[in-house]
């Protein structure tokens, strides 16, 4: 039973002689080869332009839902990853501009994960030589130096996924759709990639490689003058430039592929993967097998029993809520406990992210994640980074978790005690067996020289100032410099801390509690005790975005278990006068007075 007095400020810590709630303080975390499009015999028609209701049906049988298997092809140059007949295969887009590389990485990705390559350009070419009566159609429009209309294409890619190899093996649809309109055409026929891969380069060096290109009338092949000499004199004295490898077309054509490119961003933007293409062969591919070796794993844990699409268990989240579980102060947490907080918290950051939040905190005060009580666990606050970085990259993601580095001058320089060995910690956890560490997530520390371009999310552990030192400066040149990329502070403690001196106490101090206070919370628990006390636990306090604030009481009940009540909800963070009032019964709208000791 709560006792009748006055309750304790917001941000008191004193024992007082008269009982009063309090919040708890702010804390850290513990803790084969393909069957080419060309080699094929085509067998479209026309009258697939009118078959809408066919491909439909056609592309549905794509996505049925089944366990998907990795098998070891002995015949094959390591790992190669299949999919069994009956599950759903990858799916990829991939895009480049003129001599992005595109070609290559195409061969790699088909030799390691087997997927039908359907190129429109062999398509065309394929239906041409063919006499069918959609290669006769489209021949007439190349003929006359016309564009191939877009239904034309459509139906021929169509046609091409609709065969048994492209639904068993699954498929890489290279350079298609090239228009917004070809883009919703396969949207409305329910085609979409799993992921849509984008080479990256900048326009002059694919304005160099495409001027030092040099093709070989006799075989066919593509050579460059530097980066891919002819192996004889005798093939160099034959080579030829190709029409379109003059500097002027290849920057008509660079400018035709960026005016493309962005009119299909829209379709794509929430599983476009931009990927650096201006590096060696290798690099690139690693990259993109690691990407595509996530979508696997992540398809193996959609298709198991029990398992919920993402967007339904998203909207899903708040209605199957559990509630707050019990013995938060038996310690250890146990791991129930501990998976409970991370998975509240992930689905509250990936709500707050997909609706365009960019600045955001993480403010979450459990016993073990409380850095001012002696159980505070390191560990944990490590493994809720990792579940929040893993997840992250799991949808493609780069992600930066970052830990501040020493601070300060000669008798104050250092690192917040709590920090500590945090880097290492990070370096030497485990990050599953996919490649996620060093390719799609990577440790740095608090600044703007920290920000890489192809940065997406930062992850920043429990920022902090230390006596006499202010880590805000240099995580403002950080958050200015990534832009309107996300960036979430993990319980953050932004207060200023004195000097000696006391300068920091009042030099810029507006400045940088207006910066603190410009992140706003996706998640927020905080236990509440009475003031100058860490037992028993009265309540607790909870938001999860985009939901209110929740306040609840702890009750034991009769058989000696314990359960948390809901007395309120808040638009807004509480303060603790209508904390009290809350647990008091009072009405919301009754004048206040003050209340508490400061």
């Amino acid at each position: 039973m709560f006792p009748t007095s006055t309750f304790s400020s917001l941000h008191s810590t004193n024992v007082t002689p008269t009982p009063s709630l309090s919040y708890l303080s702010t804390s850290s975390l513990s803790s084969s080869s393909s069957t080419s499009s060309s080699s094929s015999s085509p067998s479209s028609s026309l009258s697939l332009l009118q078959s809408s209701c066919l491909h439909r049906r056609h592309l549905r049988s794509f996505c049925a839902f089944g366990d998907t298997q990795l098998r070891i092809d002995p015949k094959s140059k390591g790992l190669k990853v299949t999919c069994s007949v009956g599950s759903e295969p990858l799916k990829v887009m991939i895009s480049g501009a003129p001599a992005s590389g595109k070609g290559t990485q195409c061969e790699l990705i088909v030799q390691k994960f087997g997927l039908v390559h359907i190129s429109t350009g062999d398509l065309l070419r394929a239906e041409v030589s063919s006499g069918t009566e959609i290669g006769n159609k489209a021949k007439e429009f190349m003929n006359a130096g016309r564009l191939v209309p877009d239904e034309i294409v459509t139906a021929m890619v169509m046609t091409r996924l609709s065969r048994q190899d492209a639904k068993e093996k699954g498929w890489l649809l290279d350079g298609y759709p090239r228009s917004f309109s070809q883009a919703q055409s396969l949207e409305e026929l329910k085609i979409r990639p799993d992921v849509y891969i984008v080479l990256d380069v900048p326009d002059e060096i694919l304005v160099n490689r495409c001027i030092g290109r040099r093709l070989d009338p006799v075989t066919g092949k593509i050579y460059h003058l530097k980066n891919f000499p002819p192996e004889t004199e005798e093939i160099k004295s034959r080579l030829v430039i190709r029409r379109d490898d003059t500097e002027e077309k290849v920057k008509s054509r660079l400018e035709i592929y960026k005016k493309n490119a962005e009119a299909i961003s829209s379709t794509y933007s929430n599983i476009v993967k931009k990927i650096n293409g201006n590096r060696p062969k290798e690099e690139i591919f690693k990259e993109i097998e690691s990407l595509l070796l996530q979508v696997q794993k992540d398809r193996v844990k959609m298709m198991k029993p029990g398992n919920i699409i993402p967007e339904i268990k998203n909207k899903k989240n708040q209605d199957n809520w559990r509630g707050i579980p019990t013995k938060l102060n038996n310690i250890p947490h146990s791991r129930e406990i501990r998976k409970y907080f991370y998975t509240d918290v992930l689905e509250a950051t990936q709500r707050a992210i997909n609706d365009g939040r960019t600045r955001l905190k993480v403010e979450i005060n459990i016993p073990e994640l409380n850095p001012e009580m002696d159980v505070y666990r390191i560990g944990t606050l490590m493994e809720l980074v990792r579940v929040l970085a893993l997840s992250f990259a799991d949808d493609g993601k780069h992600v930066k978790v970052c830990v501040q580095g020493s601070m300060g001058e000669g008798a104050l320089i250092g690192m917040p005690l709590q920090l500590a060995g945090t880097r290492q910690i990070l370096e030497f956890m485990d990050w599953g067996d996919y490649g996620a560490m060093g390719n799609f997530i990577k440790i740095g520390s608090v600044g703007s020289k920290e920000v890489d371009e192809q940065d997406d999310i930062f992850v920043i552990v429990a920022p902090q100032n230390a006596v006499g030192n202010c880590i805000i400066d240099d995580l403002k040149a950080m958050t200015d410099a990534a832009g309107n990329r996300p960036v979430i502070l993990i319980n953050p403690r932004l207060k200023d801390l004195p000097g000696s001196s006391g300068v920091m106490q009042t030099m810029g101090r507006d400045k940088r509690l207006e910066y603190a206070a410009s992140f706003e919370n996706c998640y927020f628990f905080r236990l509440l005790y009475y003031a100058g006390t860490q037992y028993p636990i009265m309540g607790a306090l909870r938001m999860s975005f985009p939901y209110r604030y929740e306040l609840y009481k702890r009750v034991d009940e009769p058989s000696g278990k314990e359960k948390y009540v809901i007395l309120s909800t808040f638009p807004e963070r509480p303060d603790t006068d209508e904390v009290n009032d809350a647990f008091l019964g009072k009405p919301r709208n009754k004048t206040k007075e003050a209340s508490g000791i400061w």
